[in-house]
């Protein structure tokens, strides 16, 4: 099965090795046919303390890390 793959804003890096992401995602409402945007924070681990409040990441499912991180932080290798 593969694995899922997400992109929000980081809201918060207070814990070590561990980042709060906000992913939002845009769906239209079954009666009123209007654009609604919802969110939802997923704990991702992040091994390296790398990314700040306010930087976009990419987030992948994997197994389970502790009670409620589930997610991975995946690091973008540069281009050359």
């Amino acid at each position: 099965m593969p694995k899922r793959i997400l992109q929000g804003v980081v809201t918060s890096n207070a814990n070590d090795k561990t980042i709060t992401v906000k992913v939002e995602r845009r769906l239209a409402h079954k009666m009123y046919k209007k654009i609604v945007t919802k969110s939802k924070k997923y704990a991702a681990h992040d091994e390296e303390n790398r990314y700040k409040v306010g930087d976009t990441v990419t987030i992948r499912e994997t197994k389970p890390i502790s009670k409620s991180k589930s997610w991975e932080a995946v690091y973008e290798e540069a281009s050359k």
